[in-house]
C-alpha cells in the first residue's frame, strides 16, 4: 500500500488548439477559421505564469495541438510571431517560465529526436499519452495517434534521459487485452531506459458535439480493474496517476494509484474544461486516511540521478527538499 499520495501544483498553458489529429472524443482542437482557434502570444502567457507563481505553483504545463505547422493558417500565425517552428517558440516560452521560477513540462504530441533534444534542457519532465496500442476507430484521421509513432517518441525520451509521463485513455474502443498490451509495452520500454516516472490511467469522458458523445464512459469497476492490472504489470518505481477532476480517486488509490497529477489553482483543465480542479484542501478530503505530499514535475528519483540540465539546476534545488519533494 502507498505510504502517501502525491500531486503537483501547476499552471496549464494551452499554447495552441490547432492540431493535425481529429480524434472522435476531442473538444480541444479547433479549425483555424473557428473564432476560438488561437496561438497564445507571450504577452498573454506572462500574466498567467505570474499568477501561477504567486499561487505557489512549481510546474507550467505547456500543451498544444500536434504538428500544427501542417495547417497553413497556423504557419502564418507562427511566422507573424517571428518563429518558423512551434518547438522554437516553446523553447522561448520555457525560458520565460524558468526565469519566473516555474519548471516546464511540455506535452507536445509526437515529436522527432531532434525536437526532443532541443526541448530537453528546458524541461524538468515531458509527456505523451500512449492512449492505446490498439488501432481504434476513434483515432481514424489522426496520424499522430498511430501507436508505433507514439512508442517511438516515448523511446526517444528514454534515449535522452528525459523523466517522462505517459498513460492510457480508457474507454475509447479498446479491449481489456489491448489495455494489458499497452501496459506491457510501457513496462518493457521502462525496463530498457528507466525514464517513465508515472503512467496516467485516465477515464474517457463523453463530450457533447463530438462523434463519441453517446459512447458510455468506463465504469468504476473497469477503472479499478485497470489500476490493479497496471500495478501488477508496471515496475514498482513507476507511479500510477489518476485524474481527481474526472473520477473519485479514493477507491483507485486503494487499488494502487499513488499520484493525482497536476492540479491548478489558477487555470482550468483545457482538455476537460467542464470539470473543475479540486483545491488542495478538497484533495486532502478525497484521499482520506492517506497523507498528501506535494512533488515537483520531476520525480525525486530523477532529481537524485541528476536527470536535469544546468539551466534547471538552481531552480530545482531551490524548490526540492532533501527527499526530492516540494520544499514546505
Amino acid at each position: 500500500m502507498n505510504e502517501f499520495v502525491t500531486f503537483c501544483r501547476n499552471v496549464f498553458i494551452p499554447v495552441t488548439n490547432i492540431c493535425r489529429n481529429k480524434c472522435d472524443y476531442c473538444t480541444f482542437r479547433r479549425e483555424p477559421q473557428d473564432t476560438e482557434a488561437k496561438l497564445m502570444k507571450i504577452e498573454e502567457i506572462t500574466p498567467i505564469l505570474e499568477q501561477g507563481k504567486k499561487a505557489g505553483c512549481t510546474e507550467v504545463l505547456f500543451t498544444f495541438g500536434e504538428y500544427a505547422e501542417e495547417v497553413p493558417e497556423y504557419r502564418e500565425w507562427l511566422n507573424e510571431l517571428g518563429y518558423s517552428s512551434t518547438i522554437d517558440y516553446i523553447c522561448e516560452l520555457c525560458r520565460l517560465a524558468i526565469d519566473m521560477g516555474l519548471l516546464p513540462h511540455t506535452n507536445a504530441g509526437v515529436m522527432n529526436y531532434t525536437e526532443m533534444e532541443k526541448l530537453k534542457p528546458l524541461n524538468a519532465s515531458m509527456g505523451l499519452m500512449l492512449e492505446t496500442t490498439a488501432d481504434v476507430k476513434a483515432h481514424q484521421g489522426s496520424p499522430g495517434k498511430e501507436p508505433s509513432q507514439r512508442i517511438k517518441t516515448i523511446r526517444y525520451a528514454g534515449d535522452l534521459n528525459i523523466p517522462f509521463t505517459t498513460g492510457l485513455l480508457i474507454g475509447i474502443g479498446e479491449t481489456l487485452d489491448d489495455r494489458i498490451n499497452s501496459l506491457l509495452s510501457i513496462a518493457e520500454i521502462h525496463e530498457e531506459y528507466g525514464h517513465i516516472q508515472e503512467v496516467i490511467i485516465q477515464n474517457f469522458t463523453p463530450k457533447p458535439d463530438t462523434p463519441m458523445a453517446d459512447v458510455p464512459a468506463p465504469t468504476e469497476e473497469e477503472m479499478m480493474q485497470t489500476i490493479l492490472i497496471a500495478r501488477e504489470i508496471l515496475p514498482d518505481d513507476v507511479a500510477i496517476q489518476v485524474a481527481p477532476n474526472l473520477i473519485d480517486p479514493y477507491i483507485l488509490i486503494q487499488c494502487g494509484a499513488s499520484d493525482l497529477g497536476g492540479i491548478s489553482p489558477t487555470t482550468k483543465d483545457w482538455i476537460n474544461p467542464e470539470t473543475e480542479w479540486p483545491s488542495v484542501s478538497e484533495l486532502k478530503g478525497m484521499v482520506r486516511e492517506f497523507t498528501l505530499r506535494e512533488r515537483l514535475p520531476i520525480y525525486p528519483q530523477y532529481i537524485k540521478k541528476g536527470w536535469y540540465s544546468d539551466e534547471l539546476k538552481d531552480l530545482i534545488e531551490s524548490l526540492a527538499d532533501n527527499d526530492g519533494y516540494r520544499k514546505v
